[in-house]
């Protein structure tokens, strides 16, 4: 098969699958649009094959890396009945009590680039919980396809309740100082902004590529914000102008940056959406941030 290179591929390939990935296409839609870009020996499969996310060959700190203490724990669900799942992640040889930061997953349950993104922040100082929304059916099932379709089966102001939750365990752990953040990624870019909406104790929120509150809600937000945003990502985009203007109004505290050339999903490392001078200046800023406001 083919190995493809990201610039032989159009825009129209990472626009279908962008709608793939957010529910606007059933996977027979998704091949069957796909196959009219299988030209010039490009085929269908190896499309696919280029396209679809690659977990496991991307990870930035092993599972076992021997720094960190990265277990998973359950705490109690509010809304989806009995426990959610989380992987809480912090370095071992530290005494002091760390700064926490909520890490929320995309439309599909907690996969291992999420799981990464973890520990990526537990070796930069920081407690993390990176919960699974999917616990209460069964969770992440080890694929997107499936995990998708089970994240459509719970009503998201539920899963909104879960993950703050989350932010309750997490600040009253005995490892954290009490201030606690949040770092979300599409969906959880959407729950992180709504975490700022709910809570008036979370000290930061970092929604990437998420979806706006209303003008209503985003009077009530007194969490700084950075907020991390693709320039060819015109699905999430378009809420950028009113959210911004309610922003302003109400005086919050916030920074954004639109990243140039990029796709929505741009710091996901596992997909060739990933860019890598976008993704790693983002988490940079996000550090920074959160060493800044979570002192």
């Amino acid at each position: 098969m083919k190995k493809l290179r990201k610039e032989e591929i159009s825009q129209e390939v990472f626009d279908l699958y962008d709608d793939y990935a957010h529910n606007k296409l059933e996977r027979r839609q998704f091949i069957e649009k796909l196959s009219l870009y299988a030209i010039g020996g490009i085929t269908v499969p190896s499309l696919l094959s280029f396209i679809m996310p690659d977990y496991l060959s991307n990870l930035q700190i092993a599972v076992d890396d021997p720094r960190l203490y990265s277990e998973y724990i359950h705490y109690p669900s509010p809304k989806g009945g009995g426990e959610i799942k989380g992987l809480l992640s912090y370095e071992k040889d530290t005494e002091a009590k760390l700064p926490g930061i909520v890490v929320v997953h995309e439309n599909r349950g907690l996969n291992p680039y999420i799981e990464d993104v973890g520990r990526r922040a537990a070796v930069e100082g920081f407690i993390s919980l990176a919960p699974d929304a999917l616990t209460p059916l069964g969770g992440y099932p080890g694929n997107d396809d499936d995990g998708r379709k089970m994240q459509r089966e719970r009503d998201r102001n539920e899963m909104l309740e879960d993950f703050i939750a989350a932010f309750n365990y997490l600040r009253t752990h005995e490892k954290c100082n009490g201030q606690v953040g949040v770092v979300g990624f599409c969906f959880g870019g959407w729950i992180s902004n709504m975490m700022a909406v709910r809570l008036p104790d979370l000290k930061a929120a970092v929604p990437y590529y998420g979806g706006q509150p209303s003008a209503e809600d985003t009077a009530a937000i007194q969490t700084a914000l950075l907020i991390h945003y693709a320039e060819l990502d015109n699905r999430v985009n378009e809420g950028w102008p009113a959210y911004e203007a309610a922003l302003k109004e109400n005086n919050i505290d916030y920074t954004t940056h639109f990243y140039p050339g990029v796709n929505h999903g741009f710091h996901n490392n596992s997909t060739p959406r990933y860019d890598e001078a976008a993704a790693t200046l983002s988490w940079e800023r996000t550090i920074a941030f959160f060493k800044d406001k979570l002192k």
